[in-house]
């Protein structure tokens, strides 16, 4: 069986760097409770059995990586905020740096969530990747809002790459699930029926 390396090593890298990016963007955002927000404990899915754990926790790979690049990538973010501070602990991270972040989860749009990653994923590879959002839904899951986005982007020479992003929002924690795929991998149908498994609770 014949193996393009260079194929191989293209899709790895798409794969690596979108998480770095997708983790960047979350992680920067989700700093402060939302007030109106409801608590929850976990998100729950399925993973198709075709999928099996990678090197990173919450990343799961096909089981023909790296001729089949489809990946799906589990992330929790806290904002820490329902943890009890004594005084002094919440004196000494006042005089740490005195800044203030926004959650600003709660606000995101088309416009940041594609100008974020397609600056990203250009400044990676060092020419225009033409990163798309191609739909962004606001949507609820078991009662906890969240957004489901779709985007594709292609680099030069290379397959288009296609992602699905839900981002699940609750007062203390966000909940992110990316489905990514390249234009040749056969496993559309697996996402579609992963995808309908996600409860929150």
């Amino acid at each position: 069986m014949f193996v393009d390396c260079k194929k191989v090593i293209r899709k790895l890298i798409t794969a690596i760097l979108f998480m770095c990016f997708f983790g960047s963007l979350l992680g920067s955002v989700t700093a402060r409770a939302a007030e109106d927000l409801e608590v929850a404990t976990e998100c729950l899915f399925v993973v198709p059995p075709e999928f099996e754990p990678g090197r990173e926790l919450g990343f799961f790979e096909h089981l023909n990586m790296p001729m089949e690049s489809s990946s799906i990538r589990y992330n929790v973010y806290s904002n820490g905020k329902d943890k009890v501070l004594t005084n002094r602990e919440k004196k000494l991270a006042e005089e740490a740096d005195g800044k203030v972040i926004l959650d600003e989860s709660q606000n995101l749009t088309k416009e940041i969530f594609e100008e974020s990653l397609s600056n990203a994923y250009n400044a990676k590879y060092g020419a225009d990747v033409s990163y798309k959002v191609s739909s962004f839904e606001n949507i609820k899951i078991d009662g906890f809002k969240g957004y489901r986005i779709r985007a594709t982007f292609q680099s030069s020479g290379e397959e288009r790459v296609y992602q699905t992003t839900y981002i699940i929002l609750s007062k203390y924690k966000t909940f992110t699930i990316t489905y990514q795929r390249a234009e040749d991998d056969d496993c559309q149908e697996l996402f579609d029926m992963s995808e309908k498994t996600i409860h929150i609770r």
